[in-house]
């Protein structure tokens, strides 16, 4: 693996022993997370398997530019701005794989640049955060109350329940879940806004690529109806993964996705 920390962007990455032609893989993680949250598994997966994999950790977190004081300053075209930043950098264009906010992210990418393809994650759908946090504020009352102190106060003693509650499903131990409590941060509470209204995708100006978009059955964040809204909107299916949570890279049957992922990847990109 290598890892670059800067007062520019950090980015993890994962590459195949050999060229092959297989394009390019950029990951772009959700709110509260980093590019690490791609490393447990994601990209060593796909490296193995022929890909370059490559994760960003978007301006204000992890070991990127423009942390704690300056982050709730910071909006979604400046995480746009982060990707763009990168994928120039990079010798091919890239499938873009966003997950939840990262998947926001990736659609607004597209209206102004054409990656190779994309993959949505249980992601913000393109009718921005309304929806879904409807959805969860009337099935999961105590965790949205609990979401909302996490973003005001930061950790808290009831940290590592919310955490496990919040992105995996019931299958998951919540001793595994200790270990990614450290690397929770806040997010933007500018980004997070502009997910609701103020920064929706516009169609018009979305480019057409192949796209992929999956979620998971068991997510409480990004309900499954969400995420089928989102495919319709692309004209795909979305794939739902019965058991899996939000943090559908991390949950346990993390290698179920991964592997309908690469199957995808053959079939429509590659």
């Amino acid at each position: 693996m290598s890892g670059k920390k800067s007062q520019r962007l950090e980015v993890l990455s994962r590459l195949p022993k050999k060229r092959n032609g297989k394009p390019p893989l950029l990951f772009v993680h959700g709110a509260f997370a980093g590019a690490w949250c791609w490393d447990e598994y994601f990209l060593p997966w796909f490296a193995e398997r022929g890909y370059e994999a490559h994760a960003v950790s978007l301006s204000g977190h992890n070991g990127s530019r423009k942390r704690d004081e300056e982050l709730h300053a910071l909006g979604i075209s400046d995480y746009v701005d982060d990707v763009a930043e990168v994928v120039n950098g990079m010798e091919r264009p890239p499938v873009l794989i966003g997950h939840s906010m990262g998947g926001f992210v990736a659609q607004k990418y597209l209206e102004r640049h054409k990656p190779v393809g994309v993959v949505l994650m249980a992601s913000v759908p393109p009718t921005g955060l309304t929806g879904p946090a409807m959805s969860m504020s009337l099935n999961y009352p105590w965790l949205t109350w609990q979401i909302a102190m996490f973003e005001a106060f930061g950790m808290h003693r009831t940290s590592i329940n919310l955490l496990h509650d919040a992105l995996f499903s019931s299958a998951m131990d919540p001793k595994d879940t200790m270990k990614y409590l450290p690397k929770v941060q806040r997010e933007s509470m500018r980004a997070t806004t502009e997910m609701y209204l103020a920064g929706l995708p516009i169609p018009a100006l979305i480019s057409t690529v192949p796209t992929l978009v999956v979620g998971g059955g068991a997510d409480k964040l990004i309900d499954p109806v969400h995420v089928s809204a989102t495919g319709i909107f692309y004209g795909v299916q979305a794939e739902i993964f019965g058991g899996i949570g939000h943090g559908m890279m991390l949950d346990v049957k993390w290698e179920e996705v991964a592997y309908y992922m690469e199957d995808w990847l053959q079939k429509t990109v590659f």
